[in-house]
């Protein structure tokens, strides 16, 4: 009951080498997943802002032209 067949082991082994094997597999993992935390909380702290209003391009008076011609 308290033994491991060939088939647990195998399992386990496969486990470690997915997490650490190659390069930094896990660190990689983490690091896209701490980008994708520290962008979700940016778009929170951005929620509570007001959006600018659409029409402020529009607002934008175009240089007058001289009458001199």
């Amino acid at each position: 009951m308290g033994g491991m067949s060939p088939v647990h082991w195998i399992i386990v082994a496969v486990v470690v080498l997915v997490l650490f094997g190659g390069r930094g597999k896990l660190s990689g993992l983490l690091g896209d997943a701490g980008k994708g935390i520290r962008a979700f909380r940016e778009g929170l702290k951005d929620e509570g802002k007001p959006a600018p209003p659409a029409d402020a391009a529009a607002k934008v008076e175009a240089p007058k032209e001289d009458a001199r011609g």
